[in-house]
């Protein structure tokens, strides 16, 4: 990776901040994005002072404060990253929220929240990104879920992001079969970050704590590693952690079995809204 240009969304937190780190630890220049401001800019000084600038003297990091579900933040991070390094060779997409409620309790607006921040942030950033990644013959990544692949109970708008963000993603990859981009759909299995701690309930307020034990689930930092060596393999897909392959696996040949084991095993959650 050494000289590429990454943007990478969700950057301030989990698996966007290991990936950063980690792209950063291969020689590549990196886009910060998220929400959070002073994040960003504490993990820009960070690594500075450890990676030092450029070639060009040009800081090899910076961060752009965008709200993906926001057309003209997204249009603007483009801008920014041309602007500073006049290219774009990686887009990861990976700005996102989950929910836990049951569909007959949600508030729609929380299915609309989602959809807007995981599914439309893939598009707008896809989109202005597009022609650089295409002069680059460069890679855009699609951070998805299991929940992509297979509904999970009580995730009805987050799996309904994440197969949207699939769909999209595959067809763009096949738009431009001859043009040398990279498309690749990446799905993390249950990995440790904050993201359930901020998943939204039913009327839309953070849950504020995670159902599960965050020890027992693949590092972030892992993560990341696996992203970092399937955008260097070109790889179109990869599906993490040992569940979530069988889970995928099992989803086509044994689809109604895999229906019974997935509601078993999500309300074994604390609090879960599944009885």
């Amino acid at each position: 990776m050494k000289g590429k240009v990454a943007i990478v969304t969700g950057a301030s937190s989990g698996i966007g901040l290991a990936t950063v780190k980690e792209f950063a630890s291969r020689g590549a220049s990196v886009v910060l994005a998220a929400r959070n401001t002073s994040k960003l800019e504490s993990t820009v000084q960070e690594l500075n002072s450890q990676y030092g600038k450029d070639v060009n003297g040009k800081s090899r990091f910076i961060a752009v404060t965008a709200d993906v579900s926001k057309e003209e933040d997204c249009k603007n991070l483009v801008a920014k990253s041309v602007e500073h390094f006049g290219r774009i060779d990686i887009l990861v997409n990976n700005a996102g929220i989950s929910m836990r409620a049951m569909f007959k309790d949600l508030d729609l607006s929380v299915i609309r929240n989602l959809m807007d921040v995981n599914f439309w942030g893939t598009v707008y950033c896809t989109k202005y990104a597009l022609p650089y990644l295409l002069e680059a013959k460069g890679s855009v990544v699609g951070v998805i879920s299991i929940a992509g692949f297979k509904g999970l109970p009580a995730r009805t708008g987050y799996s309904s992001s994440k197969f949207a963000i699939y769909g999209f993603l595959d067809t763009l990859r096949i738009e431009h079969l001859h043009d040398g981009l990279h498309v690749m759909v990446f799905a993390p299995g249950f990995t440790t970050s904050n993201i359930r701690n901020v998943a939204l309930t039913a009327d839309g307020s953070q849950q504020g704590e995670t159902p599960r034990d965050e020890d027992k689930m693949m590092s972030a930092e892992e993560v990341a590693s696996r992203m970092a060596k399937g955008i260097i393999k070109r790889k179109s897909q990869i599906v993490l952690t040992p569940i979530g392959n069988l889970t995928v696996w099992l989803n086509k040949f044994f689809p109604r079995l895999v229906d019974k084991l997935e509601y078993n095993y999500m309300k074994k959650e604390p609090n879960s809204p599944l009885k």
